[in-house]
């Protein structure tokens, strides 16, 4: 399998960002990291393996980004609205910097934005904010509610990049037209802890008309292996 380390100085973060790249041809998809995770956790933790032949195949393109939670959402010795703007800062590169690199690579196709725990919360955060660069979103056991990262504080910055928040509210035809073009997956272990959040972010989502899959697998929990049998699943041949 073709494997790409990368490595830049990113303007809109302000210091040097790593990555790797699996594969040398297809649909692009863009694989997050959990909670304060690197860019070669996918690798380590096996969800590269488990989609090896599709990746070797042409099937499918994949970047490991690194995250920056600990510089913005776990970050306590900054204000909540600084973590949150940190974290802006970090879709601002996603979008800017590593999708068009992703892209430059890939055959087309729907982008598919996937991740699991934090990385799932990733996933719907940002791929919700923009839904007419990614098309396709994969959760696996992410949890999608912000407030025990910010200290209580909320403001507008806050409550968009919060989508349980800011989910409701929308009315616009446009916006919900776009949503509705993009497939989602929720999938949650049937004991993850993380299962109501899910179930909560599923019925938002239809009640706006916004089509979703949400999996509970059965006997699951929050954990590598059952992440590395979704992935199977969700990215398919």
């Amino acid at each position: 399998m073709n494997r790409e380390y990368h490595r830049w100085s990113s303007p809109r973060l302000g210091r040097d960002m790593e990555l790797l790249v699996f594969g040398h041809t297809g649909e692009p998809v863009l694989l997050l990291p959990t909670s304060k995770g690197r860019f070669y956790q996918a690798e380590d933790f096996g969800l590269i393996g488990a989609i090896a032949d599709r990746i070797q195949s042409g099937r499918y393109i994949v970047v490991c980004p690194d995250s920056v939670d600990e510089e913005s959402w776990f970050n306590k010795s900054i204000h909540p609205h600084d973590r949150v703007m940190r974290h802006q800062q970090w879709e601002d590169y996603l979008l800017h910097e590593v999708v068009p690199l992703l892209t430059s690579r890939s055959t087309g196709g729907r982008l598919t934005l996937a991740g699991c725990s934090f990385g799932g919360f990733h996933s719907y955060n940002i791929g919700l904010r923009h839904p007419h660069v990614f098309r396709r979103l994969i959760s696996m056991g992410g949890k999608f509610e912000t407030d025990e990262f910010l200290d209580g504080h909320n403001d507008s910055d806050v409550y968009f990049h919060s989508c349980t928040q800011w989910l409701p509210g929308v009315s616009d035809p446009a916006q919900l037209s776009a949503l509705q073009r993009v497939e989602m997956v929720l999938a949650v272990g049937e004991h993850d802890f993380c299962r109501p959040s899910n179930e909560h972010l599923s019925s938002l989502l239809w009640k706006k008309g916004i089509g979703n899959h949400l999996a509970v697998w059965e006997g699951g929990t929050h954990d590598w292996p059952v992440w590395r049998q979704m992935i199977q699943q969700y990215l398919p041949w």
